[in-house]
């Protein structure tokens, strides 16, 4: 009786010719999440089974396995040999005592003797009658017992469902680049768009002295936790003080933000190219604060020409904290340290920034200098 670890995929189920493309990445990020620990990973139809692994860190490999999008489920449980008394022994050793089952069976191998109705009223008779305060519930039952019968004349057998991350597998949907700030916000966009599959690289903008290390280790630890999610990630780290400092001289104090964003997003599409990324996605959440209104998001999209990707959008700040504590980013972000974007705050921003007006503002400044001023500050930290 080996013990297996059973690992079912999402939507790639729904991939048609190009399936095979899909779980051939989604398997290689399974293997990656379990660089360090010895393992075999095999691939039956429809699911990946882990085997021959070290038993007493199973709970660690779960734990990993759980974070690789694409996993729609997994399972901790046995690989018999398909015939009943070895099945039947073997499901008697994870039942309960008492309480409520049933049995559920998946007969892949349509050769084995038995179908999955014969299969289930065996197995679920021979528990009932060795265990007396057992009852059957096809329903409602307390625990479901499983039995896949595999085609290569071996069988699965495993108790309850883990829920995995969902998703499609990084490495399937291209590649982008994550405005990253050290808030909230930003952590969960990240997040949300590599479940859809998104190899994500991160960009933070610092303003040292005005803002000290503490805040960038803060945005580095955030790069980690998510690194965790996405295969490993490269966070790009660049200064944008001096390009405050030119904006606080020569324009109108309440489009600091405003114009400050559009500097960023310049600079993220210049990066976007060097880097092979098709997309730049910030953790904006329309009207949250004053540079999130649509004229807001228009002034910066005028600067760009690659797609801008918000995954936030429609969702409310309890929303947004939600997912964040899920992913484990909350007690992260919260940390009470200085971003870049409380440098030369304006006591009333701009709230709808008219773009001609905003143009207009920026002519004082050499933008281009600026812009490649801030890329010489470029420094990448890989995790």
């Amino acid at each position: 009786m080996e013990k297996v670890i059973i690992v079912r995929y999402c939507e790639i189920h729904l991939k048609g010719k190009n399936r095979g493309y899909f779980e051939k990445v989604f398997m290689n990020n399974l293997e990656k999440a379990l660089t360090g620990i010895r393992h075999e990973m095999h691939k039956p139809s429809g699911r990946y089974v882990v085997e021959n692994f070290d038993e007493e860190r199973a709970d660690e490999i779960v734990e990993r396995l759980c974070k690789v999008f694409g996993t729609h489920t997994l399972s901790i449980g046995y690989k018999v040999p398909a015939d009943m008394q070895t099945i039947y022994q073997t499901v008697k050793a994870i039942a309960p005592s008492e309480g409520t089952f049933k049995v559920e069976t998946n007969r892949g191998d349509k050769k084995f003797p038995l179908n999955s109705m014969q299969i289930n009223a065996e197995i679920g008779g021979r528990l009932l009658s060795e265990f007396p305060a057992l009852r059957v519930d096809v329903h409602h039952p307390q625990t479901v017992l499983n039995i896949d019968i595999r085609e290569n004349g071996t069988a699965l057998v495993f108790g309850g469902f883990i829920k995995g991350a969902g998703g499609m597998p990084v490495g399937t949907a291209g590649k982008g680049m994550l405005l990253l700030s050290g808030g909230i916000d930003s952590p969960v966009a990240g997040y949300m768009i590599a479940k859809r599959g998104m190899v994500l690289e991160g960009l933070h903008f610092h303003s040292y002295p005005y803002t000290n290390m503490q805040a960038r280790e803060k945005v580095e630890e955030l790069a980690r936790i998510l690194s965790g999610y996405t295969n490993g990630m490269l966070l790009n780290v660049v200064s944008v003080t001096h390009i405050q400092e030119e904006i606080h001289k020569h324009c109108p104090e309440e489009m600091m933000i405003t114009l400050l964003r559009r500097f960023m997003m310049r600079i993220a599409e210049r990066l976007c190219k060097q880097t092979g990324a098709q997309c730049i996605v910030t953790g904006e959440s329309l009207g949250q604060v004053a540079s999130q209104t649509i004229e807001g998001m228009t002034s910066s999209n005028a600067v760009v020409t690659i797609p801008v990707l918000r995954p936030l959008v429609g969702f409310d700040k309890t929303e947004i904290i939600e997912r964040s504590r899920m992913i484990g980013t909350f007690e992260t972000s919260i940390q009470p340290f200085e971003d870049c974007c409380t440098v030369f705050l304006p006591k009333h921003p701009l709230i709808r920034p008219k773009l001609a007006e905003v143009e207009a503002a920026e002519e004082k400044l050499d933008v281009e200098a600026l812009v490649q001023e801030a890329l010489a500050t470029l420094e990448t930290v890989k995790f």
